[in-house]
């Protein structure tokens, strides 16, 4: 048993399922695992999500300790998100996920053909 944020876990993978859950939150640190990235750029790249999901999303991605948000003390004010060691460490088993899906996909495609 794993306890993590008041939480029970049964196992390490369940633990993690839950840091990364929802639709979003993967999406968001494949992007950032690219470059630094910033609030409207976020916004532009995920035009099909809300203002407050994005937010809220990158909330529970810093609070999780999977990015650093760095706020710049200028006008306009300037904040920037990136990967933590955590966060980064998490790419590989991302990529993998990507081919996995790209895998899926051509197979599907093939037996959609047949």
């Amino acid at each position: 048993m794993i306890t993590y944020n008041n939480k029970q876990y049964n196992c390490p993978l369940e633990m993690t399922m839950d840091l990364i859950d929802g639709k979003w939150k993967v999406l968001i640190m494949w992007q950032l695992s690219e470059k630094v990235g910033r609030f409207n750029e976020l916004r532009r790249q995920f035009p099909q999500m809300t203002q407050k999901m994005l937010t809220q999303q990158l909330r529970d991605l810093e609070n999780n300790g999977l990015i650093i948000r760095t706020v710049y003390p200028q006008v306009p004010p300037k904040v920037e998100y990136t990967l933590t060691e955590f966060g980064r460490s998490l790419i590989p088993l991302l990529r993998q996920m990507d081919d996995w899906g790209s895998e899926y996909a051509a197979g599907q495609t093939n037996q959609t053909e047949k």
